[in-house]
């Protein structure tokens, strides 16, 4: 791991549709060899409740050792039951208020499913751990979506709660993330596909961040 950065965006993985664990494992214990990450979103996918727990249970452990959170998509049960250090919960404005209530502050939340500004500030009333502008699976285009970069930018200035800002399938879509002042940029296909193996593209994107992200204090210095 490279020292973590203070001051610009920081790469958060979701982790890829592979259905095969031993496979997302070795793909994980890769990208986490690579550089700075700040934390994994962890899905189902079709796996059932036992099987999902299992993996849960060994991705927490591996991020653990590195220091890395683990964030599980959807599902406080198997969250608790791993030791996970929260939930993000990918539509959540009818039910999130009730569900941080619920957990008093024993897990950390996350927030999707805002497509409006209106819909952002009715999740930040919560007061979520941070707010997702993006959709899990969704990062289909080289490019990060404009509706998602153009929250982020306006998030960003206007309130404190971090953000998380979905990228696109090329390590260069974080760039665009973090010229929007997002706090952390979540990559999936980014990393996990494509001729270089994720170790290496996570430190590409690092690098690249290191070089060419905008530093937050930048704004507050001037």
């Amino acid at each position: 791991m490279t020292d973590t950065p203070s001051d610009r965006c920081r790469l958060v993985l979701m982790t890829p549709p592979m259905a095969d664990d031993r496979q997302l494992m070795t793909a994980l214990r890769s990208a986490l060899s690579g550089g700075d990450v700040a934390s994994l979103i962890l899905s189902a996918g079709e796996r059932q409740e036992q099987a999902f727990q299992a993996l849960a249970e060994e991705v927490v452990a591996l991020a653990h050792e590195r220091g890395i959170a683990v964030m599980i998509a959807d599902d406080t049960r198997i969250a608790g039951r791993c030791n996970a250090d929260g939930v993000h919960l990918e539509e959540a404005r009818a039910t999130m208020a009730e569900t941080m209530e619920r957990f008093d502050g024993k897990l950390m939340f996350g927030a999707g499913g805002a497509k409006t500004r209106h819909e952002a500030l009715e999740l930040g009333e919560a007061q979520p751990d941070y707010l997702f502008f993006g959709r899990i699976g969704y990062d289909n285009k080289p490019e990060p979506h404009p509706r998602n970069l153009a929250m982020a930018e306006w998030w960003a200035q206007m309130v404190a709660i971090p953000c998380v800002t979905m990228g696109g399938t090329v390590p260069e879509s974080a760039l665009a993330v973090a010229q929007t002042r997002s706090d952390f940029v979540a990559l999936s296909s980014a990393v996990f596909s494509g001729p270089e193996s994720p170790a290496e593209r996570v430190a590409a994107i690092n690098e690249m961040l290191d070089a060419e992200a905008p530093r937050f204090t930048e704004e507050a210095d001037g």
